[in-house]
């Protein structure tokens, strides 16, 4: 079968690999229908994703059509219409014992750590299969996982209804963000240098939208907020000087959420998070978000495919990522179609 691998650093292809089988009595084989790139596929054609061993075939947010499943399968038949939750855990360290499975000691993400779903069939446990309801697009789908990641981060900022609420980037990521905020009925400011992402930020319910290459956040957010500065800031860019920004611009009995992966040290005083008595938060994937994800898909609440913006065949998959190379800032999410 066909796959889309990275062999090394810089170098994507599609590839013939093995057609994966039935393995265990839980084990479901999907026939791939739609993946979606992810910051995170791109940060591994890079070569910048310390968890990775080449070559690896990528993809995390997949959707597709069961074809087989192993005699013990009891929540999944085939022709279901199914989404991956890409993690595995080990289920007795502290992190898995306190419920927070995504942060565990022996993680392994599909398309990262192990075999991603960029590929024409993928077989996982049942327990990373979740059934979708057939009237769903194979497209909304594949786009639930980081939905979650917008769950996740609202969850870990405790985002209650009517609490102000910055984020900070209007990638795929904060967008995710903003549409779980609006859904818990917060008000949403969202900043970026790209004008083009912030108007679509503005276009799907963000309450103001700030240029930090035209306004000073802080000012701004202070402004809009009569003083009281945002309750909640989600950091989704993830860098010294935006985390920075985060707990400057964070109210009194705030929260801070940063999504980031940079070893870069930030300068900040201990004074800003005593005196204020911020809650700092990591967040890391999700935890037991595809539940309540999937529900607000299936009811309409929301609508993952929004935010595409390109849509291409695996056969053009180098022309995907040339596009993110060359283009970056004209793309919100890119799906790929088997």
């Amino acid at each position: 079968m066909r796959a889309v691998q990275v062999e090394s650093p810089g170098k994507l292809d599609i590839v013939d690999i093995e057609k994966p089988e039935i393995k265990s009595a839980g084990d479901v084989l999907v026939k791939v229908k739609n993946a979606g790139i992810c910051g995170s596929d791109v940060h591994i054609y890079h070569g910048s994703n310390p968890f990775t061993v080449y070559p690896r075939v990528i993809g995390h947010e997949v959707s597709g059509i069961v074809e087989e499943t192993g005699d013990e399968v009891t929540n999944l038949k085939p022709g279901d219409l199914v989404c991956l939750e890409p993690i595995k855990s080990c289920g007795t360290c502290y992190a898995c014992r306190n419920n927070q499975p995504n942060v565990c000691e022996e993680l392994e993400v599909f398309g990262v750590h192990i075999e991603g779903g960029m590929s024409e069939y993928l077989a996982a446990d049942q327990a990373n299969w979740h059934k979708i309801d057939p009237r769903i697009s194979s497209e909304q789908a594949a786009l639930i996982e980081p939905m979650t990641i917008g769950a996740q981060a609202t969850m870990r900022g405790e985002v209650r209804k009517d609490d102000t609420v910055l984020i900070i980037g209007a990638g795929p990521t904060g967008i995710a963000c903003l549409i779980q905020a609006k859904v818990l009925g917060a008000k949403v400011f969202i900043s970026d240098f790209n004008q083009s992402r912030l108007d679509y930020a503005e276009s799907i319910g963000a309450d103001a939208v700030i240029q930090p290459a035209e306004t000073d956040v802080a000012k701004e957010i202070e402004r809009l907020t009569e003083g009281e500065l945002a309750n909640v800031v989600i950091d989704a860019v993830g860098l010294p000087q935006t985390f920075e920004q985060a707990v400057e611009s964070a109210s009194i009995a705030g929260r801070v959420v940063t999504l980031g992966f940079n070893a870069s040290a930030s300068a900040i005083p201990s004074l800003l998070l005593t005196k204020k008595e911020l809650k700092v938060s990591g967040s890391r994937l999700q935890t037991h978000q595809f539940p309540k994800v999937i529900e607000q898909v299936n009811q309409g609440i929301i609508d993952p495919a929004q935010i595409i913006s390109h849509r291409f065949s695996i056969d053009n998959v180098k022309e995907a990522f040339q596009l993110l190379e060359d283009s970056p800032e004209a793309v919100r999410k890119i799906v790929l179609t088997f």
